[in-house]
């Protein structure tokens, strides 16, 4: 596929030849990690002998914890399929479908939230999946919902998110859900590559994008982020440099960029794409070299696996200041809190357990039809695990570790506690991705390109710790 020269600002990436340092085998298995390593405990560590009695006592225990409430609420509906994606959905035109979904979340709140204090207002929110599938109407009836069962939080250092398909929405959306309380906004672009959009079954014009950033701006919101996906059907380097660049010139505080994995025996959805038409290992380990070097080159700040934020933002801030958190979602700058999940799939973190919902809409709504919750598996986490979890999240977040500040805060001697970990990461630092240093870790800039791979090394539940 013909394509044209990387743009002039950015003379470093013409003729990019990616080298060992990239590590490429490491690349392609980490790129096979599924799902996505992003936090510890993964959900294949969830067992099926748990249960909503279990969940909800960690409710009960939790009001003693001071610690900020937060929800997310899974949208499963989608108006097209979108053949990268690797999410359990409903693909329908029919909005009115979603009403029995919503009164089935409904019936969730109150059953969730009888076991929590009612002084507990919800701090952060964030609505995922594609909720921009519903009306207006629809999402002011499912905020309202919220409203009543839980509280809403009207505080300036609330943080209330939404991730919006913009070929889903307009600037009555965007005004709709600033009126409704919410203050960041991520837009889902993927790829600005025509013949990549056409690839992946997601087209959407360039202006599309530009009004929505333009509008947000005005309406002044707090953060709005862009999410990108290198290694999509008919991308190249030099495609997905146009792309960024374009990106770049929207000026987004946040950019989030992720690899894509094909998985069609999985997903089938991804079989539309014809394998033939995805960037080969050297070329998508190019794309990714050339997202670090444009975003960084234009102010960007890395943050862990696959953020990049500009120097004001809290992200970085939080990173400077030590109070950066990682959970199973993304990226906070607020202390921890305890999260409710709310809806298909989703999952909760409430005091020392992760509990999920089904993924099947069958199995969900047949629990909340008997006036149950629709918990499937979950984990009570050990001494052991929280350790790791620490061990693990300060990893990602800060892309270093301090041995000395684990063994005063667990009271253990961690090299000797995590020796098992320490010692498969020996070959990250023989390939020049780890630089350690006494009891101190450094994930080097070719690491970044592996994070996940490198924190799984302390992960004594996974299957695949080794690094290699």
């Amino acid at each position: 596929m013909p394509v044209q020269a990387i743009p002039d600002r950015y003379p470093a990436l013409n003729g990019f030849i990616p080298g060992r340092a990239w590590n490429q085998a490491m690349l392609q298995r980490n790129d096979k990690e599924e799902p996505r390593y992003a936090s510890y405990p993964t959900p294949r560590s969830f067992h099926d002998n748990f249960s909503a009695k279990e969940f909800t006592a960690a409710l009960e225990r939790s009001n003693s914890g001071n610690k900020p409430l937060g929800v997310y609420v899974h949208v499963p509906f989608c108006r097209k399929v979108c053949f990268y994606c690797a999410c359990d959905k409903i693909v329908t035109q029919n909005t009115q479908l979603a009403e029995p979904y919503l009164s089935r979340l409904d019936r969730e709140m109150v059953l969730s939230s009888r076991h929590l204090d009612s002084s507990r207002q919800i701090q952060q929110l964030h609505w995922g999946g594609t909720p921009t599938f519903l009306t207006l109407d629809q999402m002011s009836d499912l905020i309202d919902r919220l409203d009543a069962r839980f509280g809403l939080s009207y505080a300036p250092n609330r943080d209330y998110s939404i991730d919006i398909d913009p070929h889903q929405a307009d600037v009555l959306t965007l005004r709709h859900l600033q009126a409704l309380g919410f203050n960041r906004i991520s837009l889902s672009i993927q790829d600005f590559d025509p013949t990549v959009q056409h690839a992946i079954n997601r087209v959407q014009p360039h202006v599309l994008t530009e009004t929505l950033m333009e509008e947000a701006s005005r309406l002044g919101f707090r953060s709005l982020s862009l999410d990108l996906i290198y290694g999509l059907p008919c991308q190249t380097r030099t495609s997905f440099a146009k792309t960024l660049a374009q990106a770049i010139e929207l000026n987004p505080a946040r950019f989030k960029v992720t690899s894509y994995r094909h998985m069609p025996e999985r997903f089938a959805s991804q079989r539309h794409i014809n394998r033939d038409d995805l960037p080969c290992p050297e070329e998508k380990s190019a794309i990714l070299h050339t997202a670090i070097t444009m975003l960084t080159q234009a102010g960007y700040v890395p943050i862990g696996l696959d953020h990049f934020v500009r120097p004001d933002d809290n992200l970085a801030i939080a990173q400077q200041q030590g109070t950066l958190q990682r959970n199973f979602k993304s990226y906070s700058s607020h202390t921890q809190y305890d999260l409710v999940g709310l809806g298909v799939s989703a999952v909760s973190c409430v005091d020392d357990i992760y509990a999920q919902n089904p993924t099947e809409p069958a199995s969900y709504e047949q629990a909340l039809d008997k006036g149950h919750l629709a918990i499937k598996r979950g984990l009570r986490l050990t001494r052991d695990d929280q350790i790791r979890r620490h061990a693990i999240e300060r990893m990602l977040c800060y892309m270093a570790l301090d041995l000395d500040e684990i063994s005063r805060r667990w009271n253990i001697d961690a090299p000797r506690y995590l020796a098992g970990a320490l010692t498969k990461l020996e070959v990250a630092e023989r390939a020049g991705l780890i630089q350690r240093t006494g009891t101190r870790l450094v994930v080097t800039a070719q690491g970044r390109s592996v994070l996940g791979h490198l924190a799984m090394a302390f992960d004594a539940r996974s299957p695949t710790q080794a690094v290699s």
